[in-house]
């Protein structure tokens, strides 16, 4: 007799046989449904910028314990970190200056453990950081989302230089994640610490998004 195969199984074997242009529309749809499940279950949307920044904290720690457990930074990408801690300092001085809460503090604490991965990328696990696989240039990146930031950035009543830096933070933290994916597909190979890592990722910007799409 064969095993019966879980509903769930069958259906990720039948999206895995599809093209890709069928797993994108597939994905425009998912995430459209999720958007509106989010905007009938949550009341208060400030709650999922804070879920966002959680996730985001919970994907790091587990970078961390990869780092400290397998003593090696292969497969990671120390272009991204970098961005990262771009987005989180110019986002933390936003909050500093517009509104001290809690995702001032959860900043805080992700600016540091993400300063702490860079330094141990660049000094301590030096010899496995893939630097030839790391070739995404960062400031494809940074310049273009500074430009944009400059010309689309809210309109509320904080001055004009903290909004601008404020839509450059949420502009370069939608994007940070290409160097990572970059080294990903160099690579051909995905460890499941990274992997989870880029997961965790994937879902605190799918939150962020929402968060952002639900207010307008």
């Amino acid at each position: 007799m064969k095993a019966t195969r879980r509903p769930i199984q069958v259906a990720a074997r039948w999206v895995r046989r599809q093209p890709p242009k069928m797993k994108a529309f597939l994905a425009v749809v998912s995430g459209l449904v999720a958007l509106v499940f989010l905007r009938m279950v949550v009341r208060d949307h400030d709650n999922l910028f804070v879920a966002a920044e959680v996730v985001h904290s919970i994907g790091i720690s587990v970078l961390i314990y990869k780092l400290m457990k397998e003593k090696t930074c292969a497969g990671l990408s120390l272009k991204s970190q970098e961005l990262t801690a771009i987005f989180l300092a110019v986002r933390l001085y936003c909050s500093f200056v517009m509104e001290y809460d809690i995702h001032t503090l959860l900043d805080s604490a992700t600016l540091l453990t993400t300063l702490w991965v860079i330094y141990t990328i660049r000094f301590n696990l030096r010899s496995s950081y893939m630097e030839g696989k790391d070739n995404f240039a960062i400031y494809y990146l940074v310049i273009p989302c500074a430009v944009l930031a400059l010309f689309i950035h809210p309109r509320t009543h904080h001055h004009i230089v903290n909004r601008i830096c404020w839509a450059f933070c949420v502009y370069l933290e939608s994007i940070s994640v290409l160097p990572q994916l970059r080294v990903m597909q160099n690579t051909k190979v995905v460890e499941p610490f990274t992997a989870h890592y880029v997961f965790a990722l994937g879902v605190a910007r799918f939150l962020g998004c929402a968060h952002w799409v639900l207010q307008v």
